[in-house]
């Protein structure tokens, strides 16, 4: 799907952090450059405290880097990007329409034409019918959806997604995957994923980037070579398997505690 032209380019990101008893410097992440391509979707694995979800949050505007820079389709960075969290978020008191429109009224859109352009993201999302539900009556997929939903509303240039299936049991969190790339597809998008699972960066991506930690920095690039469109069978093919033990050894030559 990717254009070949760059969506997000990231030279040199750095994040410290002072201890506020010590006064000493933590080192979060160190360095990190990045190529992410329009239309592409690319996953960062690595453990707790690598700094994928500090990366992500600078790529969002949601932190500021110690030194570094990045740049969204040739321009530097001048606004926010939508990002998915692990958490739904979903405000109690409104309906699904309205929670799908909050990032468009945000954005300055009168609530009349935010609610009209995100109705065709709720049918996206697989949840026509719903719009005037509220998320107690949706079931923690179908909240996920709705989370999803909204980010796409936005219509930003990038789609940063931490852990977003994370909460969900196995089997949603398989559908989940599947429907994620059905709309990735349908929406032209380009995707940032966050995961500290191997079998769903090689399942969902172009490219899988792992990250070790302190400090947080990038250890490999593999490029994932499965045909598209992906339904869930490819995971049980040897091809599936071996990029699976690629990323395994590539993760074991930094130590076996990199996924813990």
């Amino acid at each position: 799907m990717s254009s070949g032209e760059l969506a997000l380019k990231a030279r040199g990101i750095q994040m410290e952090y002072r201890d506020r008893q010590t006064g000493n410097t933590l080192l979060a992440i160190e360095s990190v450059d990045l190529d992410v391509a329009d239309g592409s979707f690319v996953s960062l694995l690595g453990p707790s405290g690598c700094g994928k979800s500090t990366f992500l949050k600078i790529v969002n505007g949601l932190l500021r880097a110690t030194a570094g820079e990045i740049t969204l389709r040739g321009a530097g960075k001048t606004r926010e990007d939508a990002m998915v969290f692990q958490d739904a978020a979903l405000f109690p008191w409104y309906s699904i329409l309205d929670n799908v429109a909050y990032g468009l009224v945000c954005a300055g859109v009168s609530s009349k034409t935010a609610r009209k352009r995100a109705a065709p993201y709720i049918d996206l999302v697989g949840l026509a019918g719903f719009a005037d539900k509220y998320p107690y009556q949706l079931s923690g997929g179908m909240q996920q959806r709705a989370n999803l939903a909204r980010a796409l509303a936005v219509d930003s240039a990038i789609l940063l997604m931490d852990e977003p299936f994370a909460a969900l049991d196995a089997q949603t969190r398989e559908v989940m995957q599947s429907e994620l790339l059905r709309i990735w597809n349908a929406a032209k998008k380009t995707v940032l994923f966050v995961t500290h699972q191997i079998y769903e960066a090689v399942y969902l991506s172009d490219r899988v980037v792992v990250m070790a930690a302190r400090p947080g920095r990038i250890i490999a690039d593999v490029t994932i070579e499965l045909p598209r469109p992906r339904v869930l069978a490819v995971k049980r093919t040897p091809e599936f398997a071996r990029y699976e033990e690629q990323i395994w050894r590539l993760i074991g030559q930094h130590g076996p505690e990199l996924l813990e």
